[in-house]
């Protein structure tokens, strides 16, 4: 069986299972956690530099309103 149609029928049974559960078996099997994922260091950089980058954004909206109520 092709790779294509074998992850079609994983997701078609996995749908079919998930929707025989009652509610509270749906609940639990949606509690479960996921793993953290380790990044490489330049999607590390990118990060950091998107926060820092939102920080300095908020700064000058924050100034920008300071500057017009004057």
């Amino acid at each position: 069986m092709p790779q294509k149609d074998q992850e079609n029928a994983s997701a078609v049974d996995q749908e079919l299972v998930l929707s025989s559960l009652e509610l509270d078996q749906l609940a639990a099997a949606k509690k479960q956690r996921i793993p953290r994922r380790h990044l490489r260091r330049f999607e590390k950089l990118v990060l950091w530099s998107l926060r820092i980058y939102v920080l300095f954004m908020v700064a000058v909206v924050l100034y920008q309103i300071f500057a017009g109520t004057q």
